[in-house]
């Protein structure tokens, strides 16, 4: 691949993400406090010791949305991972196997498309019990309805073609017709649907957070400080705004990079195509 063949509008998204996965990474090092630190009065303005002021109970906004940030990230790549994992396999043994298996899953599919997902994970959350694990496997199984429908849609179209046939007149299984055949040749469409969940995933997570039923307090996420801050909007205090841009700013960021990749793979050209 060459790099000056890479657009503007890409090299943005890349750099805005690697800002927000440095943050993450290196947020004991980077923020001036630590997460949970009350260093001051409520809601200061930005500015002396305060670059960005403080929140309703005065923490620094800087450090917690540094803080926020490896949060955020962390459970929304996890469960965009996890989402991807399920939704292939499942989506490529549908493609692959065909006949009844392809049924039974595309129609289980379409039952869990059918059902609202904010409603269906805010019930399914307010039951189980508030552990970090339980959040992302529930964000990971409502996402992988998605993957599937994607995944079903590309691996049908290679399933059809002659060396995936020829690996079937070799006596070939399921198994490395999926992973030696298909996967390779459809790797670079699933990337960029993978950019574009993993935004999804982001929005999701705050809005659950911003609901009460993402992550949960003390720890800092960008949806729960939108949620704590949200008050002060009425007398003009713009603590909520601040988390509320690096959502927006993340977002668009991994949505500069996905429209790259998209443009790079309109034609199914796959893992073994021209890089």
């Amino acid at each position: 691949m060459n790099l000056r063949s890479i657009p503007l509008s890409a090299w943005i998204g890349i750099a805005g993400i690697a800002i927000a996965i440095l943050c993450a990474i290196f947020a004991p090092v980077i923020a001036p406090y630590g997460e949970r630190d009350v260093v001051g009065d409520i809601w200061l303005p930005a500015g002396g010791d305060f670059l960005l002021g403080t929140d309703n109970l005065g923490r620094d906004l800087l450090s917690r949305l540094i803080y926020g940030a490896r949060t955020t990230i962390l459970v929304a790549l996890a469960a965009t991972v996890l989402s991807f994992c399920l939704g292939m396999i499942l989506s490529f043994a549908a493609a692959v196997m065909g006949g009844f298996v392809d049924q039974l899953f595309s129609r289980f599919n379409d039952l869990m498309m059918a059902i609202p997902t904010l409603i269906f994970a805010l019930v399914v959350l307010a039951v189980l019990p508030q552990h970090l694990w339980i959040l992302i496997l529930v964000m990971a199984v409502l996402d992988s309805t998605r993957v599937f429908r994607i995944g079903r849609a590309v691996a049908l179209d290679v399933a059809v073609m002659e060396f995936v046939e020829a690996a079937r007149l070799r006596g070939e299984g399921s198994l490395w017709i999926i992973f030696r055949e298909i996967l390779p040749n459809t790797l670079s469409p699933l990337l960029a649907e993978f950019g574009l969940r993993f935004a999804f995933s982001i929005l999701f997570l705050s809005t659950l957070s911003f609901l009460g039923l993402g992550i949960q307090p003390p720890a800092a996420d960008w949806g729960g400080m939108v949620k704590d801050n949200k008050d002060g909007i009425i007398f003009g205090i713009s603590a909520a705004l601040v988390p509320g841009a690096a959502i927006a700013t993340l977002a668009i960021c991994v949505n500069l990079v996905v429209d790259w990749l998209m443009k790079r793979t309109s034609s199914l050209k796959g893992g073994r195509g021209d890089a």
